[in-house]
């Protein structure tokens, strides 16, 4: 595994790659790679000959009181994690090689991104969807895999390749959990014991909505309620949203109709650790 950390140098390695007609795919993290990023790559690996990679914590994604000062960086370990994996190329800039000084050009999103964490976190779908442009301009993939877990930023970057069209095909990953049913996340490190079994308790609230939606019940925005009330009775846990959204535009939905798709989000504080989940269900 080759390590790049300079963006013209990873450019002119995958622009041989390509003149080689090697597939490149590639997995884009802010490290502290768990089960999750390593499924990634594993399904990178399923699907092309070449695998890049990234390794970026991107502070422009990052709210002024959210984590980024204190979010982990264990670079060794992810870079063995990585070449374990099967990665052939890790490319780890610093933030002065992808925003350099005098940096201003950025890229907006729409109305996928205004409502839930578009609204929670003001700025970061615009951090999300500049930094994925510059990385795949600097990668030059012919595909690009996410976890299906930040289900609305995926839904973002869809919207980003068909507005723009960029040439790459981007793949959505099924969530890896843990045992107890827990969505794998960098973020669960920071999690007590009885904080992570707290934390369940999202989980529980998709089965509850699978269970509710299977007996015909219609009314989205009631089971929301519930799974919030949920959430809102567990110790060590407060909701933050509980909703439906059509999984097309995410917009809110109120009242399921016969053979439409809905996602159920979910987003929760388990202590000071903020968490989130969804699930698809087509009625």
């Amino acid at each position: 595994m080759q390590i790049i950390t300079e963006p013209c140098q990873m450019q002119a390695v995958v622009e041989k790659l390509r003149l080689n007609r090697q597939l490149i795919a590639v997995v884009m993290t802010m490290g502290a790679l768990h089960e999750g990023h390593l499924s990634l790559v594993k399904q990178a690996r399923s699907v092309a000959g070449t695998v890049i990679l990234t390794i970026f914590v991107n502070p422009k994604q990052f709210g002024p009181d959210e984590d980024f000062h204190r979010y982990p960086r264990p670079f060794e370990l992810d870079a063995s994690h990585a070449k374990a994996a099967g990665v052939d190329y890790l490319f780890a800039p610093s933030p002065e090689a992808i925003y350099p000084e005098g940096f201003q050009t950025t890229v907006q999103t729409g109305a996928v991104a205004e409502g839930l964490e578009g609204m929670k976190r003001p700025g970061h779908f615009n951090g999300v969807v500049t930094v994925v442009t510059k990385l795949l301009h600097i990668t030059k993939p012919h595909i690009a895999l996410f976890g299906e877990k930040d289900a609305q930023q995926l839904a973002v970057i869809n919207r980003l390749v068909r507005d723009l069209n960029l040439d790459v095909r981007i793949i959505g990953a099924p969530i890896v959990r843990e045992e107890n049913g827990l969505a794998v996340s960098s973020r669960n490190i920071y999690l007590s014991k009885e904080q992570r079994e707290s934390a369940t308790v999202l989980f529980r609230g998709i089965l509850h909505a699978e269970k509710e939606l299977a007996t015909g019940r219609t009314d989205l925005a009631a089971i929301a309620g519930e799974i919030e009330r949920m959430i809102a009775g567990e110790p060590e846990c407060r909701p933050d949203y509980v909703c439906f959204v059509h999984d097309n535009d995410f917009m809110t939905a109120e009242t399921a109709e016969p053979a439409r798709e809905y996602r159920l989000l979910i987003a929760a504080y388990a202590g000071t650790v903020r968490l989130i989940d969804n699930r698809r269900f087509t009625t």
